[in-house]
C-alpha cells in the first residue's frame, strides 16, 4: 500500500486501481520548491512499487498545472554555487544539483506504471519537462505552455530537450526551445504535445481518469512490458543528454545574463542580455 503521509507539494489520492498525483505548490501556480523536489521521486517510486496501483493520473490544483522551477526559493542555495568567480568544487556541487531534479523527473519517465497528465492554465519550463516524462498528456482548452529557459538565461536541464523531440518532433521543439515562447492548447494538439484538448479543467481531467481507467483494465505486467520495450530506443539517448546538459550549464550557466535575468523577474520588467 502506498505511504504517503507528511507530503507538502504533492497530495495522492487512490480511487480503485488508479492513483491520482496533484501538484499543490505552496508556492503559487503550483511552482516547483525544494519540496517539489524532494516528494516527487519519492511519490513514484512508491507507486510504482504497488501492485494495487494499475495507472496514474498526474494534475495540478488550483487553476494551473504548475509556473515551473521556483527560482526564489531555489535561488538561495545556488547563489554560492553560480558566482561568476565559483572553481571546480562548487560548479560539480551544482551539476550534482541539476542531476538530483533530473533524478526527480526521471522518476515519473522510469515509473512501470502508465502515468497521464492533466494539464489546465499554464505549464512551464519544469512543468513541461514533467508531462514530457508522462505517457500521455490532455489538456482542457485554457492550457498555455512554454519552455521557456531560454528567457530566463538558462538551457533547460531537465528532460524536456531530450523527451519532446520523440513527442512533437525536432522541428517544433527547437521552435520552442529557441524562444521560449507560449503556445496554447490548440497548437499543443496540433504538433502532438498534448493528445487531446478539452472544455475545460473538470472536462480535461475527467478524460485523464477515463484513459488511465481504460489502461488500467488491461494486464499489468503487459503494460510494463509495452513500456520497457517503447524506451528501448530512447532510454540511452535521454541518459546521455541529460548528462551533458548538466555538465554544460555547470561549466556555462553562471554568467551576467542569468543575474539580470533574475534581476528583471524579481523587478518586474523586460531583462537586457548582454551575452556576457
Amino acid at each position: 500500500m502506498t505511504d504517503t503521509t507528511g507530503l507538502v507539494a504533492l497530495k495522492v489520492e487512490r480511487t480503485g486501481r488508479i492513483a491520482e498525483v496533484t501538484l499543490l505548490g505552496p508556492s503559487k501556480g503550483n511552482a516547483m520548491g525544494p519540496d517539489f523536489w524532494r516528494e516527487l521521486p519519492l511519490v513514484f517510486a512508491e507507486l510504482d512499487a504497488d501492485p494495487e496501483v494499475r495507472a496514474i493520473v498526474l494534475t495540478g490544483s488550483g487553476g494551473n498545472f504548475s509556473y515551473g522551477l521556483d527560482l526564489p526559493a531555489m535561488m538561495g542555495d545556488w547563489a554560492p554555487l553560480l558566482a561568476a568567480d565559483a572553481l571546480a568544487g562548487p560548479r560539480t556541487t551544482f551539476m550534482k544539483e541539476i542531476r538530483r531534479l533530473q533524478d526527480s523527473v526521471n522518476a515519473v519517465a522510469n515509473c512501470r506504471t502508465p502515468v497521464v497528465a492533466a494539464v489546465s492554465g499554464w505549464c512551464i519550463g519544469g512543468g513541461v519537462d514533467v508531462i514530457a516524462a508522462a505517457d500521455v498528456r490532455v489538456a482542457s482548452a485554457d492550457a498555455k505552455f512554454s519552455v521557456r529557459e531560454a528567457k530566463v538565461a538558462i538551457v533547460a536541464d531537465l528532460g524536456s530537450l531530450q523527451r519532446l523531440a520523440g513527442i512533437i518532433g525536432e522541428g517544433h521543439l527547437r521552435e520552442l526551445a529557441l524562444t521560449g515562447k507560449d503556445i496554447d492548447a490548440a497548437r499543443a494538439e496540433k504538433i502532438g504535445l498534448v493528445n487531446d484538448v478539452h472544455a475545460d479543467q473538470e472536462a480535461a481531467l475527467a478524460a485523464a481518469r477515463e484513459l488511465a481507467g481504460e489502461m488500467a483494465a488491461n494486464p499489468p505486467l503487459v503494460l510494463q512490458g509495452i513500456k520497457d520495450v517503447l524506451s528501448l530506443n530512447t532510454d540511452r539517448q535521454v541518459a546521455d543528454g541529460l548528462r551533458y546538459v548538466s555538465t554544460w550549464n555547470a561549466a556555462f550557466l553562471p554568467s551576467k545574463d542569468l543575474t539580470e535575468a533574475v534581476q528583471a523577474f524579481m523587478e518586474r520588467r523586460k531583462p537586457d542580455f548582454k551575452g556576457e
